[in-house]
């Protein structure tokens, strides 16, 4: 391979389960997951400002550009974004990366606009299962601001990866003269997506350079279903907005949502299993000092004969790794879903008892307890009716929030 004019990143492959979803593409089903090497960001990276977990995607189209819509949590300057091709099965091509500031829709702020680079060169090629992180380019991206990253890929073909519920709208240009990445306007792209393609990860360097991030390891309540779409109303948007400047009480800025809709501790589905995906998802993510664990109910709802010792084991596992990583781990109380069609009292024993586990265990550096804040006083088992989406497992905006606020900001700045 052209070194001059290409390079690679090596990760393993990674194989997996998937979960239809409504709102995202469809995603092809594979042989169950291995756990999955993390690929350190190279020196310098500074903090992860946004990242979203990757799974399999319908199949790639060549001549395609992508403007992707993603939210900063942290400021700083040189920006770099970590483009994905983990669930591909044949190298891919990127012949021109972008970045800039969102004005409206589809259109850039003037002058924002930047082309990105991998090792000098504006093209690279990401081998099958691999990860490559982008050059530094040059100038401030401030906190809570809408970057749109242009990505433009000749060749691509077979399984493609991304994040399927995006929960935002992002744009595509199509044919033969689709690297519309240049262009500060939106004229080029027609067509809309509802997720994120090939991108799961934007790091900035913090004026402070004792900022850190936090990485959310999550179900579909940390990936947000049911939030209001377009406005950044997941839990860990709450919490970024909450970590904004020197009254939040911690050197913790940056937040990165690893939130991924059906995942479970142990089992690959809906994404290879947080015990599969811990190390790319999350320990790979430069700057991460915390990781904060929020996941559980999708191992005990369906009915799948996991015990409560079965979810104990598999958080004292991802505990042993994330402190061997030299990282903190606050972990989350397992919330109500009573009068979800899967619950029984069956679950919701092994629910109490997992809780107790948390809540009590000193594997972890802290407790954020999230079934205390959502729980309905009336009936424990149940979540607050002015919190319940509807589905009486997922939350409204306002539960949203209630989770953030939840979250001790301290507890996210421990050291190891």
């Amino acid at each position: 391979m052209n070194g001059r004019s290409r390079c690679v990143c090596r990760v393993a492959a990674v194989l997996l389960l998937f979960l239809a979803c409504e709102s995202a593409p469809a995603r092809a089903t594979a042989p169950p997951a291995r756990p999955v090497p993390g690929v350190p960001a190279p020196a310098g990276s500074g903090v992860v400002t946004w990242a979203a977990s990757a799974d399999r995607l319908d199949d790639g189209g060549a001549g395609r550009g992508y403007r992707l819509v993603v939210r900063t949590s942290v400021g700083g300057t040189d920006l770099r974004v970590r483009l994905s091709n983990a669930f591909g099965d044949r190298p891919l091509t990127f012949d021109g990366v972008h970045a800039g500031l969102r004005a409206r829709g589809a259109a850039l702020r003037p002058g924002s606009n930047r082309p990105l680079t991998f090792a000098g060169s504006r093209t690279v090629t990401v081998p099958a299962g691999a990860l490559v992180w982008s050059d530094p380019v040059p100038g401030n991206v401030p906190a809570g601001a809408d970057v749109a990253v242009s990505l433009h890929t000749p060749d691509a073909a077979g399984p493609a990866t991304g994040h399927g519920m995006a929960l935002q709208t992002s744009y595509l240009a199509h044919g033969d003269h689709g690297d519309h990445g240049a262009a500060q306007g939106a004229a080029g792209w027609r067509h809309t997506t509802g997720s994120w393609w090939y991108l799961d990860a934007v790091s900035v360097r913090p004026a402070d350079p004792a900022t850190g991030a936090v990485a959310a390891l999550g179900d579909s309540l940390t990936d947000g279903w049911q939030s209001s779409a377009g406005l950044d109303r997941r839990w860990p948007d709450y919490l970024a907005r909450r970590l904004t400047g020197a009254a939040a009480g911690t050197t913790v800025r940056g937040v990165a949502d690893a939130g991924i809709s059906g995942n479970k501790v142990l089992a690959d589905g809906s994404g290879p299993s947080a015990l599969h995906r811990l190390d790319r998802d999350v320990l790979s993510l430069p700057g991460v000092r915390t990781v904060l664990l929020f996941e559980g109910v999708n191992d005990l709802k369906a009915h799948t004969g996991v015990t409560a010792a079965d979810l104990i084991a598999g958080y004292r596992g991802l505990a042993r790794r994330v402190h061997a990583a030299g990282k903190c781990l606050v972990v989350a109380t397992v919330t109500p879903f009573k009068s979800w069609p899967e619950w029984d009292p069956a679950a919701e024993a092994v629910r109490q008892e997992v809780n107790r586990f948390l809540r009590t265990d000193r594997e972890f550096d802290a407790v954020a307890d999230f079934d205390r804040a959502l729980r309905s006083p009336h009936d424990p088992e149940r979540l607050r009716p002015h919190l319940d989406n509807g589905d009486h497992l997922h939350l409204d905006d306002q539960g949203m929030r209630t989770l953030a606020d939840a979250v001790p900001p301290h507890s996210l700045d421990c050291h190891r």
